[in-house]
């Protein structure tokens, strides 16, 4: 029998429940792919705790990205076949060994990439890929500020700035998550518990500020974000891992400089299938042709999910991490 994690009531990593799955049959648009490995992501958290609400509610199988081979294509669904390796995002539904999806959420993994990266970069990396090239199109000579510089979308964002030409600071907080951070293309990474990241933007860089800030963090490092941007910079919120934002006067924009502020998230830039295509394709250039290296810092069995939630939650984790069915 197959197994899934499955939510019968938001809570704590404690909510998380291993138990038997019957994933069945592909309908028309659809393929059945059984998981080698799914991404973990501080998403997964807010849809198990209640913070984002599930789109159809509980139970639920958390997780939205993962790796595997095609076992069956549904009618329809002509330009894919049993054994291709495949790689997606979705809202919910990758903590199982397999499950059915709309085939047109999936991708092909291509040689160079292998289903480890691909199931630990799909929704980290294509996070990356919308915040550098679309959200704020960074181009050579931008700074930007990225904080959480050492988790799996900081540690893209870095080496994916540097490549674009960028000066890349990023915040983090130990001095481990630094020493990570700054490995991983930050030309500059600040230790936000022992040291004023506001006061340092302003320090490194001379008093101009950033283009950009990416903050995944939220309420801890608002409103100093808006502090690090220089007049008609743009504040992407793009995560919320300390806590949400509480409402502002939209006036404190025009106050810090007439500063732009935005709160995206991937699945708004790949709705499209054409768009996915070309999101997918641009990670998967970068990480082939060794631009961008995605490193698989931790790995648990699916069955220990909740382990690997407590272990996300308290911060001792870096990087991607992986749950292996």
């Amino acid at each position: 029998m197959s197994k899934a994690i499955k939510v019968h009531a938001h809570g704590g990593p404690e909510a998380l429940s291993y138990e038997d799955n019957e994933p069945g049959r592909p309908g028309r648009g659809e393929a059945l792919v059984r998981h080698t490995a799914i991404g973990l992501n501080f998403l997964d958290t807010y849809f198990r705790s209640g913070l984002y609400p599930a789109p159809n509610g509980l139970p639920l199988i958390p997780g939205g990205e993962a790796a595997g081979t095609v076992v069956e294509a549904g009618e329809g669904v002509d330009w894919l076949k049993p054994g291709d390796r495949v790689a997606y995002v979705a809202p919910l539904g990758a903590y199982a060994d397999e499950r059915v999806i709309a085939a047109d959420r999936l991708v092909r993994i291509p040689e160079g990439v292998s289903d480890e990266q691909a199931a630990g970069m799909m929704l980290k990396g294509m996070t990356a890929e919308y915040l550098l090239r679309r959200t704020f199109k960074v181009k050579p000579g931008d700074t930007i500020l990225c904080h959480a510089a050492a988790g799996g979308v900081g540690l893209i964002v870095g080496q994916w700035a540097k490549h674009l030409g960028a000066t890349a600071i990023g915040t983090a907080g130990s001095p481990d998550k630094v020493e990570l951070a700054a490995t991983h293309g930050y030309d500059h990474v600040i230790d936000y518990r022992a040291q004023d990241f506001v006061a340092e933007v302003k320090r490194i860089t001379g008093g101009r500020l950033c283009d950009v800030v990416y903050d995944s963090v939220g309420q801890d490092t608002f409103p100093g974000s808006l502090d690090c941007l220089r007049p008609l910079g743009m504040f992407v919120c793009f995560g919320q891992s300390s806590g949400p934002i509480p409402p502002f006067n939209l006036s404190i924009l025009a106050q810090k400089g007439s500063l732009y502020a935005t709160r995206p998230t991937l699945f708004t830039y790949v709705a499209k299938r054409e768009d996915l295509e070309a999101a997918a394709a641009a990670l998967f250039e970068v990480v082939a042709a060794g631009k961008v290296n995605v490193s698989i810092n931790q790995r648990y069995a699916l069955k220990d999910a909740a382990r690997a939630h407590a272990d996300l939650e308290n911060r001792r984790t870096t990087g991607a991490t992986i749950l292996i069915p």
